[in-house]
């Protein structure tokens, strides 16, 4: 059996919890209740709840094939978790904040080697765009970028319960200018997207994966690239000894671990774009751009 998937979903007219398990999606809605739920019951007993859930999955019969996944409404695989993000984790990701720096960036050369790691709020896991949903671009930028990231989902014991895919929108130019104005660059309407689910599992060391980006207008692939996770230069222990310094997550949390992958200066996402990102072994997010 391969590794289980939570998702969220609607489903006739209803928020729904699916588990898949090999070519088939169970309803554990009524085993799970939310995500947070799941989250809170696996604190010190990750594999142990991922079992109960299997087992409870299989006694009924399925919700609906995988190869129907592409028709139904997916949300966002969270619910009241919070969700962060580290930056500056790869050295490429340093050189692009550098280069986009008004000032040089000296900033960003300095946090790359520093003890304590870039760690910021993302959202909140209720305004979090899901696979083939809208992500969205600032009417009041003319830089914008997607970040694909790998995410590990936590929960309140600050333990990696499993590994999503996460698109971190970014505004370029508003934090180039100045970096206090990352939050506006970071944080606004539909500027986070995951999913499409959650691959469950514990990890205390780097998967490696490798994460694909591809951005396609009018049917055609503007940019493409790829990097592996190996390339991350922090440890998870650090980033999440970090996060969890006098900050606790009684529902859980999602932590996006940073991208490596710029595309080039002159870039820029336009509405009508769409992004695909791809992480072996998870899934593939899509979503298309909006104005926001």
């Amino acid at each position: 059996m391969t590794q289980p998937i939570l998702m969220r979903l609607r489903h006739d007219d209803q928020v729904k919890l699916g588990l898949q398990i090999d070519d088939n999606v169970y309803d554990v809605t009524s085993e799970l209740g939310s995500v947070a739920a799941f989250l809170q019951r696996s604190a010190g007993r990750i594999e142990a709840t991922i079992s109960d859930v299997v087992t409870a999955a299989l006694r009924n019969p399925p919700l609906f094939q995988t190869k129907d996944l592409e028709t139904i409404n997916w949300l966002a695989p969270t619910d009241s978790q919070d969700i962060w993000a580290a930056g500056v984790t790869y050295e490429h990701s340093r050189n692009a904040r550098q280069e986009e720096s008004q000032d040089g960036g000296d900033v960003y050369a300095r946090v790359y080697t520093a003890e304590r790691p870039e760690i910021f709020f993302k959202g909140h896991g209720t305004r979090v765009i899901g696979h083939l949903g809208e992500v969205g671009i600032r009417s009041d930028s003319h830089w914008n970028v997607p970040e694909p990231e790998l995410g590990l989902v936590l929960n309140p014991a600050l333990e990696v319960v499993g590994l999503t895919i996460g698109n971190d929108m970014s505004s370029r130019d508003i934090e180039g200018a100045n970096p206090l104005y990352l939050p506006q660059a970071k944080v606004y309407n539909a500027s986070c997207a995951l999913g499409p689910g959650i691959v469950l599992g514990s990890h205390s060391t780097w998967p490696i994966k490798t994460i694909d980006l591809e951005i396609i207008r009018q049917n055609s692939t503007l940019f493409s690239s790829q990097i592996q996770t190996s390339r991350i230069h922090r440890t998870i222990q650090e980033l999440l000894e970090h996060l969890g310094r006098c900050t606790d997550f009684p529902d859980g949390a999602v932590l996006l671990t940073g991208t490596g992958i710029i595309p080039p200066s002159e870039f820029t996402l336009q509405v009508g774009d769409s992004t695909r990102i791809s992480i072996d072994g998870i899934g593939t997010l899509v979503n298309r751009v909006k104005q926001v």
